[in-house]
């Protein structure tokens, strides 16, 4: 993707976040995006599909970095943004919120919380297959392999969830141990 493609995808990506933080996600329009995104027609659809497409498309976006570094080994990429990848992929997700990258909070403190929140467990989920051997002491020898993966997905969510409804005064740092601690 050429400089101009990124520039326009990226205007794209935040009028979205500024329509979701603001309305229902039904209610916003394909036309509502473009006019404040600033570009054509032709030009959303050339690079989503549907609106739909584009909510998939920005969660990807928004976390396909950090399983991009897990699973090359990069301790520095790009994608929406840059950063410097710490050891732990969890604190990583954590450090990218107290940062609100893309505006990643008032996703997650909008009326469509639900929606963008299970896109971001799904993506969590193959994070979690991908890490298992840090939770490996604490499983029980009888649960499924998917129960244990949604529960450590779940309580990611859910320290998310209370850290940021408590003002996110903890250091990610700290609240990856407590979400540690947690599972």
């Amino acid at each position: 993707m050429d400089r101009r493609q990124r520039k326009t995808r990226e205007a794209i990506f935040a009028a979205f976040i500024a329509l979701l933080s603001k309305k229902d996600f039904s209610q916003i329009t394909v036309g509502e995006i473009i006019d404040k995104a600033d570009v054509g027609r032709a030009t959303f659809y050339s690079h989503f599909e549907t609106k739909d497409f584009l909510l998939k498309e920005l969660c990807e976006e928004l976390f396909c970095h950090i399983f991009d570094a897990t699973n090359n080994g990069e301790t520095e990429h790009r994608h929406i943004f840059t950063c410097d990848a710490p050891n732990s992929v969890f604190l990583h997700l954590f450090q990218h919120l107290q940062k609100n990258d893309n505006n990643i909070l008032e996703l997650l403190a909008c009326q469509n919380n639900e929606l963008f929140l299970q896109y971001f467990k799904n993506n969590l989920q193959k994070l979690v297959v991908s890490q298992l051997s840090l939770f490996e002491t604490r499983k029980s020898g009888i649960l499924p392999d998917s129960f244990w993966i949604n529960h450590i997905a779940s309580t990611f969510v859910e320290t998310v969830r209370w850290w940021i409804d408590n003002g996110m005064k903890e250091a990610p740092e700290t609240i990856t141990e407590y979400f540690y601690l947690a599972v």
